[in-house]
This record gives structure tokens, sequence and C-alpha cells, in this order.
């Protein structure tokens, strides 16, 4: 096999390339919380402006949508983070063979995929967040009369 250098341009490319997705998806987990955040505010105001308290809970499934999608662009960021740290732990180690180079995709297994997943879940960027807006329609649903 082939070693690979620290500063070869194909090495420097493949890092950006991870970068970059690693970027997507974090840019893809606000864009998430942005959408679920208009949609329900959408659903709330319709709610209010019509007076029908008992409706207010439609609001639970883009929460919920919102939810499993932020949570799986979270996932899919750590399990490319982790590729990207393994990659880089091989060039550290002068392990890093031609083979490593461009390979643009997640951390596989069945393993890898809970693991991400669960941490995703439990992300102080993702359960706090979407509890706050549950609670949130309890509030209002106590407040339109």
């Amino acid at each position: 096999m082939t070693k690979v250098k620290i500063d070869s341009a194909g090495v420097q490319s493949y890092l950006e390339i991870l970068q970059s997705v690693i970027n997507r998806m974090a840019t893809n987990s606000s864009a998430s919380k942005t959408w679920c955040i208009g949609l329900v505010s959408a659903i709330v105001v319709v709610v209010a402006d019509k007076g029908k308290p008992e409706f207010i809970w439609i609001a639970i499934f883009p929460i919920v949508l919102f939810l499993f999608l932020d949570s799986y662009y979270l996932s899919l960021e750590i399990r490319f983070r982790d590729r990207y740290n393994a990659f880089i732990k091989k060039l550290h180690n002068e392990e890093a063979t031609i083979d490593d180079v461009f390979i643009v995709t997640p951390v596989k297994g069945f393993k890898n995929i809970a693991k991400s997943s669960l941490k995703a879940v439990a992300s102080l960027s993702v359960w706090p967040f979407y509890l706050l807006l549950i609670i949130m329609l309890f509030v209002v649903r106590a407040l339109i009369k």
C-alpha cells in the first residue's frame, strides 16, 4: 500500500471535503430548528386567531418531525467527524494509505449508527430546544381563550 503524506494536495483536499460535509450537516441541523420555529409559530398564530385551543396539539407533529430530522443531521455530523478524526489519527501514526483518501461516507456499521443516533438525541443542542417548544404549547394552550 502506498502511504500518503500529511502535506500532499490530495490529503488536504480530502480533509477540506470532509470539513465541508461536516459544516453542511451542522447547517442543515440549524435550518431544521429554524423551520420548526416558523412552522410551529404559524400554527399557534392560526389556532389563537380562531380561538380553538384544542387544535394547538397539531403543532406536535412538526415538532416531532423536526426533532428526528435534526437528530439525523447531527448523527451524520458525528459520524463524519469520526471519519475525519480516524483519518487524522492514521496520518499522525503514518498509517494512512492512498485507499483511505477520498472515502466520503460516514462511518458505517449498526453499532456506530446507533451510538451516534443516541448521542444526537441526547445532545444539549437537540432535546432542550424541542422540549421547550412542547412546554410552550402547554403555556399557549392555557392562554388561548
